[in-house]
């Protein structure tokens, strides 16, 4: 793997982590804080296994990256996919706020939806 690979690298499993210590996120993934570190610095790659639930969390699919690996340029993550991951991984009163906020602007669009056909018959 060539330099900017692995830095590329490095940043998603950073990205992934957010800001779960080192300790926590390994205990998700169900490998030492040791192991984490160690990806971190570069020294160590993580198992596909791993590399599978890193990609999720840091919004990228695994085969993107696998690319990214393989030294070919990795797609910026898209605004969505940051909010959907996210979401992901917020607490549940926080994700019901935002699903409100969804509901109050669909239902606004439909009644002025509404409101401009009436007016146009």
């Amino acid at each position: 793997m060539n330099i900017e690979s692995r830095e590329k690298l490095i940043e998603i499993i950073k990205q992934a982590r957010g800001s779960m210590s080192q300790r926590a996120f390994g205990k998700l993934l169900g490998v030492s804080a040791t192991a984490v570190q160690l990806w971190e610095k570069g020294v160590n790659i993580p198992d596909t296994e791993y590399l599978a639930i890193i990609a999720q969390r840091a919004g990228y699919r695994l085969e993107e990256l696998l690319t990214c690996l393989g030294g070919k340029p990795v797609q910026e993550v898209s605004d969505l996919s940051v909010i959907l991951r996210q979401i992901n991984h917020m607490p549940l009163p926080q994700v019901a706020e935002i699903v409100q906020a969804g509901v109050n602007r669909l239902a606004t669009a439909a009644l002025k939806s509404l409101g401009d056909e009436a007016k146009a018959s």
